[in-house]
């Protein structure tokens, strides 16, 4: 195809990807690298930093958005990006030793696992009545909009969530995924945080992560510009779209979209798994 027509495919692309970045927190790079790579034939090395650009863009787009409606825990957001961030270092130092093809294939797997699960709402525990000590000490419990009016919740498991939160910087620095996925898993399976709250929290936090990786991808010159702009105008606007429509999905819904999601995730990384092998 001409660059005309290949600039409007992968704008068109960025706009699916923004759009279910934003609504699933995952920040749109899960969606917009395979694309690249097995439809449009772009190098998995500059797909990849075209899909990091697509994550900073979304982040941009919808974060703002919902911030000012009230959705994101921003005392939460702080926290698990400090988890992120400790753990990707020591994923860093690792990275060299670990077979990552291997990983990546273990990874898919879960994945794929999770995917099934994450439609269903998890079943409440009796611990999930009050937050933990941890949640009470920096008052990490908040309210979000709702059908009739700002809606309660607490916070809880703090520990267990920090600890998935690490493991996720690492296998972001093994495996070369965004940790957007594991920040959503954490805040709604394990600290029962509202999935929408869990999801525009994550959105907030994914374009710090994607931040700090771009630029490594920018000094080794593997940010085309002429990729990285309709990548970047596609996801914001596709960003900006999905904060406007979060408010009229209800969670079920939500939750399948994210369930299918992750399930394109675990599929790309089962083959980039087998392929590295």
């Amino acid at each position: 195809m001409d660059s005309l027509t290949f600039t409007l495919v992968v704008c068109g692309a960025s706009v699916l990807a923004g759009l279910f970045g934003a609504l699933t927190g995952l920040g749109g790079g899960g969606i917009l690298t395979p694309i690249l790579v097995l439809a449009l034939g772009v190098d998995i090395r500059y797909a990849i930093g075209a899909s990091l650009v697509a994550v900073i863009a979304t982040s941009c787009g919808s974060a703002g958005a919902f911030l000012r409606e009230g959705f994101v825990n921003v005392r939460v957001a702080f926290l698990l990006e400090v988890a992120t961030v400790v753990g990707a270092i020591g994923g860093a130092v690792i990275a060299s030793h670990v077979p990552a093809g291997a990983l990546g294939g273990v990874f898919g797997v879960v994945m794929i696992w999770t995917a099934w699960n994450s439609r269903r709402v998890p079943e409440p525990t009796p611990g999930d009545t009050k937050p933990d000590a941890v949640a009470d000490r920096l008052s990490l419990g908040g309210t979000f909009p709702g059908p009739e009016g700002p809606r309660a919740y607490s916070v809880h498991r703090v520990p267990a969530g920090f600890g998935v939160m690490l493991g996720a910087g690492v296998l972001s620095a093994l495996i070369g995924i965004g940790s957007g996925v594991f920040k959503v898993l954490a805040m709604d399976r394990l600290m029962r945080m509202p999935f929408k709250v869990s999801t525009t929290t994550s959105n907030f936090m994914v374009g710090v992560t994607a931040a700090a990786s771009v630029a490594v991808y920018l000094h080794r010159g593997q940010v085309h510009a002429g990729l990285a702009m309709p990548v970047a105008v596609g996801a914001l606007v596709g960003s900006a779209l999905g904060a406007r429509l979060l408010k009229r999905f209800n969670v079920s819904t939500l939750r399948l979209i994210f369930a299918v999601v992750l399930s394109v995730i675990g599929v790309q990384m089962i083959i980039r798994g087998v392929r590295a092998l």
